[in-house]
């Protein structure tokens, strides 16, 4: 498959819910969340209030961080987007580092 650039997301959002973790065939840990954002943005030179909820997926070591965060905190989410499943036309976020900010 030919490389057709970057997939690079980062969001500041709410961790608004956390599923229990769970792991893989080959036991690396997992944890599905729910993210919360709200912003205001300037498109076109207007003014925009930004609010979406967002699915996203913790592997490995960032499950385990993931897992021990809590529920209501802020935090700056990196990853990238995937579908979120090989038929699905879904994204999901898959989460490489997470900063707390508060």
């Amino acid at each position: 498959m030919t490389e057709r650039g970057d997939n690079r997301f980062q969001c500041i959002a709410i961790l608004a819910e956390r599923d229990v973790m769970r792991y893989s065939p080959s036991g690396i840990p997992i944890v599905a969340a729910k993210l919360t954002h709200q912003s205001d943005q300037t498109e076109a030179g207007i003014s925009r209030r930004v609010e979406f909820e967002m699915s996203a997926l913790a592997a490995g070591q960032i499950a385990q961080q993931l897992e021990q965060e809590k529920l209501g905190s802020e935090f700056r989410f990196s990853g990238f987007l995937a579908r979120k499943n090989r038929n699905s036309r879904s994204l999901i976020f898959h989460l490489t580092a997470i900063v707390n900010i508060e």
